[in-house]
């Protein structure tokens, strides 16, 4: 939601609420998958850069394949048009979200050797890069966990000078996450995304 939208709604919650709610009841029997799908495409008809960025982004965590997102910009192209996909691929392609090289599409999940599991002591939050992909990792009693160094609002590639102490802020729209276990604690309201992870003869290994 914009800043101005989330003012006109605390502002005249008897005017907009109404139209929130009537969007809540449209999309109630439609799994999240789908919901965003259709919202992806919407922004795209639009050609609302951010709504489009963050619907994306929903899109992927509810389950979306990159694949899937462009067949329903193909669909939807009656509609939409060539010039408004191009578009929207124009800006997939600057995100450089990894699920999105032709690569990536062909692969099955695979474990990437992360580090010495060793090099990071217990309480200590790191990040690194790996096979071409930014981590967080963080280790406590219960082992380590892994976590993907993009914010799910709109896939901005969190740094490491985001980083004060376990807490993580995306210098972008400034939502909060707790390392430890990911949860966005402030501004929004999704977590980070966690890929699998395994110790192996002292190796830490991640797949995605």
């Amino acid at each position: 939601m914009s800043d101005a939208l989330a003012y006109l709604l605390k502002a005249r919650p008897d005017a907009l609420g109404h139209y929130f709610k009537f969007l809540k009841e449209c999309g109630k029997h439609l799994d999240p998958k789908t919901r965003n799908l259709i919202s992806v495409i919407t922004k795209v008809h639009a050609q609302t850069d951010r709504g489009f960025r963050q619907y994306l982004g929903r899109a992927l965590r509810e389950g979306c394949t990159p694949v899937e997102v462009l067949d329903a910009l193909l669909m939807a192209f009656p509609a939409l048009g060539l010039a408004k996909i191009v578009w929207a691929v124009d800006i997939i392609l600057a995100m450089n979200i990894p699920e999105f090289r032709p690569e990536a599409w062909v692969a099955e999940k695979e474990w990437h050797d992360v580090m010495a599991a060793a090099d990071i002591s217990a309480g200590e939050v790191a990040r690194v890069e790996c096979d071409g992909r930014g981590l967080f990792l963080y280790r406590d009693a219960r082992g380590l966990r892994v976590y993907d160094s993009r914010c799910p609002h709109q896939t901005t590639d969190i740094p490491h000078l985001a980083l004060d102490g376990t807490t993580l802020t995306c210098p972008k729209h400034h939502w909060v996450f707790d390392v430890r276990s990911g949860a966005c604690i402030k501004k929004g309201n999704s977590p980070l995304r966690k890929w699998e992870s395994k110790v192996v003869k002292g190796r830490l290994l991640a797949r995605w």
